[in-house]
């Protein structure tokens, strides 16, 4: 599962077929959007898709022809809960250079999950080559 920091990036990479929707758990963004009201979708919709003073050109990939296929995206991280933006509850998130977290699932979960756990162990083996720093661990 994802966690995902910025609207506009991660509304991209599921438009553009990099992340899959269904694996998004979260997206927590510096954004105070209702994607369904039509006036804030417009002033969302050209302001990533144009260089201008509040955010840079996310979107200027896309062709006016796939404003329904992004808003829709936006509209179902919206409705199912999966769109958490932290301004309209008075705070102002610092942007974030990383687009996604990946999420770890809970050593009990191993137990249910054969692919987890295989998956867990490959990870391990991986970021003990590469010296990170692994505080999960499960026998």
């Amino acid at each position: 599962m994802k966690v995902g920091l910025s609207f506009s990036r991660c509304v991209r990479d599921i438009v553009q077929g990099k992340v899959n929707i269904d694996d998004v758990l979260v997206i927590i963004a510096r954004s105070d959007v209702d994607p369904r009201d039509d006036q804030q979708w417009d002033s969302v919709w050209q302001g990533y898709r144009r260089r201008s003073g509040w955010s840079p050109p996310e979107w200027i990939m896309f062709d006016d022809d796939q404003e329904d296929q992004v808003r829709d995206v936006a509209i179902e991280l919206y409705e199912t809960g999966r769109l958490h933006q932290p301004r309209q509850f008075g705070q102002h998130l610092v942007k974030k250079s990383h687009t996604w977290l990946e999420t770890v699932l809970v050593s009990e979960d191993f137990d249910t999950n054969p692919a987890a756990l295989a998956a867990w162990q490959q990870f391990q083996v991986v970021a003990s080559l590469a010296n990170i720093s692994v505080t999960q661990d499960h026998e």
